[in-house]
């Protein structure tokens, strides 16, 4: 029995033959594949080109990215009428060079108007300006921090950069490339407003303008009556008297000294910032000077594709010191100067997450491999 299984797989064996190779079939197929192949690449070049045109007319359309999308992705159907017009032989053409044909369009469409809209080439976006002033309400002797963020698709250099204040033009301000900064400090010892005016002009002439103001005044940092003498030996305080701080801009934080030591913080509280001589740092039995300052700090918002870029979130800090200085007469309690300062939570760096490139990378491979199972099941089928 085993021996007649084996002459029928013999005779099997030998009933085998290699089908034989067409090779004036397969030059054809080749052809025909070259030249659709070349016809998708131009195709996707006329129609970004005919996009680059419409785009420029959709300038200011709040839709234009997805109306040029629609108009890509509609025109793709003049493909097929293309390849009739030109006499193509689509027999045997299938799925899969109808999906290899119009990937290529799609993708040379979308990489050429996506150069064209983009510097050099065109340029319809003005730069973009954050601008931050540290504070924007000072005391006398205080200076005030101007600092703005700057961006443009075409890039933006000192000289495109115009600033003044009060009418007046400055010209030493410092630019790195993104980062515009400037501090003034009132010579004059000016009290009242003070209008600014920052305007940037990219390359193409489109232009961004910030317009504000910041003041100097003496009731910047105000301490409320009854307490608060600026005359000494100022009014007597126990450890359960409340002093508060009235502070006119929004701060980070406010904090005072007692006779030039250690900072000490005060909490907020409703509108106004308090704290009492429980606090370490107040001295018992003792006439006691109070210096009051408080503190501004901000970061830009800025991308983060990684972890390790949160390290490099640069602060910019500005500090109202009250010109004015306030006089206590402590009592000799024992409560006074006990207390830890409190601790407050200053604001830190902000990010908006961008996808990384290894993102990108492990889709496309497990797409690859994806392919690959359903390319080897498909294989052993045939």
């Amino acid at each position: 029995m085993a021996k007649r299984r084996k002459e029928n797989d013999e005779e099997e064996e030998m009933d085998f033959k290699l089908p034989k190779f067409d090779e004036e079939k397969f030059l054809k197929k080749e052809r025909r594949n070259i030249k659709t192949t070349f016809l998708s690449f131009l195709f996707g070049l006329l129609i970004a080109s005919i996009s680059f045109g419409f785009w420029t007319l959709l300038s200011g359309n709040d839709f234009r990215w997805e109306l040029m999308l629609l108009f890509g992705v509609f025109s793709a159907a003049w493909i097929k009428y293309l390849f009739l017009r030109l006499n193509i032989d689509l027999t045997e053409f299938g799925r899969k060079g109808w999906f290899t044909t119009y990937a290529i369009y799609f993708f040379t469409w979308l990489l050429i108007l996506i150069v064209l809209v983009n510097p050099p080439f065109y340029d319809d976006e003005a730069p973009y300006v954050e601008a931050i002033v540290l504070p924007d309400m000072q005391e006398l002797g205080g200076t005030i921090e101007f600092v703005a963020k700057i961006t443009d698709n075409a890039g933006i250099m000192q000289d495109d950069i115009s600033f003044a204040i009060n009418g007046e033009q400055i010209d030493d301000f410092t630019f790195d490339g993104k980062i515009f900064s400037y501090t003034f400090i009132n010579p004059e010892n000016t009290i009242g407003e003070f209008p600014f005016t920052l305007t940037v002009t990219d390359t193409s002439g489109h232009l961004a303008m910030i317009n504000s103001s910041f003041t100097y005044s003496n009731e910047t940092i105000r301490l409320p009556t009854p307490l608060g003498a600026t005359t000494p030996p100022g009014p007597r305080v126990t450890y359960a008297d409340t002093i508060k701080f009235d502070v006119s801009p929004q701060v980070s934080r406010v904090y005072y000294t007692i006779n030039g030591g250690e900072p000490i913080n005060a909490t907020k509280n409703g509108n106004f910032y308090e704290t009492t001589p429980e606090y370490e740092g107040w001295i018992r039995n003792a006439n006691v000077t109070l210096r009051a300052y408080a503190e501004m700090s901000f970061y830009f918002v800025e991308p983060l594709a990684l972890p390790s870029q949160a390290t490099s979130a640069v602060a910019y800090n500005n500090t109202i010191l009250d010109a004015q200085t306030y006089y206590f007469n402590v009592s000799d309690d024992a409560s006074i100067g006990t207390k830890k300062s409190e601790t407050v939570d200053m604001p830190g760096p902000q990010f908006y997450q961008v996808p990384g490139f290894e993102v990108a990378a492990l889709i496309i491979s497990l797409l690859a491999v994806v392919f690959l199972v359903k390319y080897r099941k498909k294989h052993r089928r045939t």
